[in-house]
């Protein structure tokens, strides 16, 4: 946004330098990342000064030039080549002088000493096109003879200098969408810091016409009735009825006003409301009144579409929506965003209707992005515009229309007002400023600040205020925002760095979330597993051509930007086989990934208890497990090899696998995969992943993924209990078992048999070979077990490990029928 040095100085008497009052806005949090010195001439005539042709004779190496000598007021002559046909003794002409810069076809010209044809030339006696004047060429500037030599031409021509800031202006501060605005925190920060003395300070004055009156009295003889039929919509709605206007050109210190900060200069009645659109930042519509059908406004939603053509001459497709402003027969305008082909003004209007309102921000917001329609009006409208200002910007705007194009103005003001919108009550208790500061600011400095502000004081006590934030202040609700008021006004840079660093003990829940998830995250990243980071947006065709979740259980967005980012995903899968199909795609096959995620879930409830995040750590392995060499053999990953890691990952963060409850998983998206349970929770799921699903992301490899949920990792490393205890200094014995079994009978069972036996010296089970041929029985398998024996206090005998083995052989005997081969 572009705010003038000279408009602001309209509204605050201060003096001070364009660049000290830029970092002062920026301070203030109004970040200015341009400053521009501009002219209405370009380059303001600098360097440029009238002179006296003294002498004029040919060229003796040029026809078509001439050798001048130029009184420009100095003690010498200049010497000038010039080229102009028109060129005469004792004309008065324009010279730019040694330094000075033309721009002439949007090029620089630097004036600089130099030779044409062998004479010197110390200077330019310029033409109106070269010095931005006019368009002619067909010689140089001749000026009257009573024009004085040796005076700028800046100010012969009264060239207007302004600076112009270019402000990054944040969403929250539609209060300073205006000149009025800015200056109003200008004259907050000028008040409060130490830039300006105490004499100054009390020369400072906001300028603004807040309590201008009209200065004719109506006629009444072109009356306009508004009625507003959506009270939601149209908060307040302000008009008034000027008639005998003249369209025409504005003054030159109107469009001076507006071409510097960017605006072409239409009409003097255009002008107006864009002039004050930009001093005070209350958008104004302006109807041609003999238009308006049955003399009346109406301001109403339609309960169907249409089409409507705006200004422009674009159609629009208007929705039930959106909110117009209509007179008895049509619609004549789209509320707040923009106006009608066929009712606003022209060259041949004589009679026109002046509107200012305030509308609902999200009714305007919602319109404007719909139709894809931004417009200096609707910047401000879905911002939120000051209620309380609508009339007083009407009277300001009258008035000058009544002045510049001899208006009369014709009805009294109409104020249609339903409800009053009140100022935000807030309590400011001190020590909660003191705690958000870091610094205890004096009481009195405060209420000053926030006078200055518009924020009024209704009570006060010793540790706290009752304050009463003004309408305009749309980002000004809580006891936060006064406290970020009052800091950037008295200056972030004035809260001092302390000296020492105060710190309290912290207590946290045992165990730490972010620590445990830090930890998995490095030890998979130790174990060659690359970290990705996907959307937690999704695509709605995986849970309504898929059928592996409920898509009613999906959480949708309400405006998404496209069909592929309209659900929160329910789970990491998507996303990971998106990231297969991408790298295989590109060549590389051979990887394992990992993802630290949230998931989205709806449920039965109300508000916001329908809705259930969980947090999933997830496995990916394709593809080979090395690349391959002349001395490898082509191993690739299988479903072993991501159980290994996801009992490592267990086994990291204090979790047993053999604790868990397994499960095989049927009727999901796994070919085949196993569960891992805590109670009838699940803690993990991983396996192969199903060849149609696999398809569907035109995958060709073979997938292994694995899903952890976090939140029960967690919950589970609660409850462990960690001690220390050493490696046995003492020997380990080893004792093996070839048992014949029958094939239903798995490894988890003779494993948990050895555990229930419960021997102190017995510290580990393992299955080294599995034969299954014709020289055993049909229907049985061989295992070779290994059993690993230890202890704390001795060293063991053979007696002592033979006894416990006699104990297990009976026990896989009577339990599994088992035989020792």
């Amino acid at each position: 946004m572009k705010i003038s040095y000279n408009w602001l100085k309209s509204l605050i008497n201060t003096e001070i330098d364009p660049q000290l009052l830029s970092k002062l806005l920026t301070d203030t949090g109004l970040e200015v990342e341009a400053l521009d010195e501009i002219s209405t001439v370009k380059g303001g005539l600098k360097g440029i000064v009238t002179g006296k042709v003294v002498s004029c004779k040919k060229h003796p190496n040029a026809d078509k030039l001439s050798l001048t000598k130029v009184d420009i007021g100095n003690a010498e002559l200049l010497n000038i080549v010039c080229g102009a046909p028109n060129v005469a003794e004792g004309q008065n002409v324009l010279v730019a002088t040694l330094g000075a810069v033309l721009f002439i076809n949007d090029n620089e010209l630097i004036i600089k000493r130099t030779k044409i044809r062998g004479e010197d030339s110390e200077g330019m006696i310029c033409a109106e096109d070269e010095l931005g004047l006019g368009t002619s060429h067909e010689g140089i500037m001749v000026l009257p003879e009573d024009v004085p030599v040796g005076i700028k031409a800046s100010e012969y021509f009264n060239i207007e200098n302004d600076w112009v800031f270019e402000i990054g202006l944040t969403p929250n501060r539609a209060d300073a969408t205006s000149h009025l605005g800015v200056a109003r925190d200008i004259f907050a920060a000028l008040k409060n810091n130490n830039i300006l003395s105490e004499t100054e300070k009390d020369k400072i004055r906001l300028n603004c016409k807040e309590n201008e009156s009209l200065t004719q009295k109506s006629d009444n003889s072109i009356l306009t009735e508004v009625e507003i039929l959506d009270k939601e919509a149209c908060k307040r709605y302000t008009g008034i009825t000027i008639k005998n206007v003249i369209v025409k050109e504005s003054p030159s210190w109107l469009k001076n006003k507006l071409k510097f900060i960017g605006l072409k200069p239409i009409n003097n009645i255009v002008d107006i409301s864009n002039y004050i659109l930009f001093h005070l930042g209350q958008p104004l519509h302006i109807f041609d009144a003999d238009r308006i059908a049955g003399r009346k406004i109406i301001v109403q939603k339609f309960n169907y579409g249409f089409d409507f053509t705006t200004l422009d001459g674009a159609i629009q497709k208007m929705s039930p929506d959106d909110l117009m402003i209509c007179d008895t027969e049509k619609p004549l305008c789209i509320a707040g965003v923009y106006g009608g082909l066929n009712s606003g003004i022209t060259q041949n209007t004589s009679n026109i209707f002046i509107e200012s309102a305030y509308f609902n921000p999200v009714s305007i917001r919602k319109t404007a992005k719909r139709l894809g329609l931004k417009t200096d009006s609707s910047f401000r409208f879905e911002r939120g515009t000051d209620p309380n200002m609508t009339d007083k910007a009407l009277i300001q705007a009258a008035n000058m229309i009544s002045e510049l194009a001899g208006g009369i103005i014709c009805s009294p003001i109409i104020d249609v007002y339903p409800e009053k919108i009140n100022p935000f009550k807030i309590n400011f208790d001190f020590s909660y400023f003191d705690k958000i500061a870091g610094k205890m600011i004096d009481r009195n400095v405060i209420k000053n600040i926030l006078k200055t502000l518009d924020i009024s004081i209704e009570n006060e006590s010793e540790d706290a205020l009752q304050l009463s934030v003004p309408p305009f202040r749309v980002d000004v609700t809580r006891p936060c925002d006064i406290a970020e008021e009052v800091l950037r006004i008295y200056g972030y840079n004035n809260i001092e760095i302390p000296n020492r660093l105060n710190a309290s003990l912290s207590y946290h829940t045992i165990p730490e979330r972010e620590k445990i998830l830090d930890t998995l995250s490095n030890f998979l990243s130790s174990r060659s597993y690359n970290e990705i980071m996907c959307n937690s947006l999704s695509k709605s065709d995986y849970y309504e051509k898929l059928n592996y979740f409920d898509k009613n259980h999906c959480v949708r967005i309400i405006n998404p930007l496209s069909k592929e980012l309209e659900i929160m995903r329910q789970t990491l899968l998507f996303s990971a086989l998106e990231t297969v199909a991408l790298n295989n795609n590109h060549k590389t096959l051979n990887f394992k990934l990992f993802e630290l995620g949230k998931t989205y879930h709806k449920k039965e409830g109300d508000g916001l208890n329908k809705y259930k995040e969980e947090y999933h750590l997830s496995l990916i392995q394709t593809g080979q497990k090395e690349n391959e060499t002349w001395k490898n053999s082509k191993s690739t990953y299988d479903f072993y090899s991501l159980k290994a890691d996801v009992n490592d990952v267990l086994l990291r963060i204090g979790i047993k696998p053999e604790s868990m409850n397994t499960k095989e998983c049927t009727g999901t998206y796994f070919q085949h995969g196993l569960s891992y349970y805590s109670g009838e929770n699940v803690t993990v799921t991983f396996g192969k992943i199903d060849a149609k699903l696999l398809s569907f992301f035109d995958i060709k490899a073979e997938v292994y993924f694995a899903d952890f949920n976090c939140d029960m990792l967690i919950s589970l490393t609660s409850k462990i209990s960690h001690t220390f205890k050493p490696v046995s200094k003492y020997p380990k014995m080893r004792r093996d078992l070839a048992l014949l079994i029958d094939e239903k009978i798995n490894f988890n069972e003779i494993e948990k048999l050895a555990k229930d036996l419960k021997s102190p010296i017995l510290k580990g089970i393992g299955l080294f070979d599995i034969y299954k041929g014709d020289k055993i029985e049909k229907g049985k398998k061989s295992y070779a077990v290994s059993f690993d024996f230890v202890s704390y206090e001795k060293t063991l005998t053979d007696e002592e490990v033979d006894k416990v083995m006699q104990k297990l052989i009976k026990l896989y005997s009577e339990k599994l029928g088992a035989v020792i081969r």
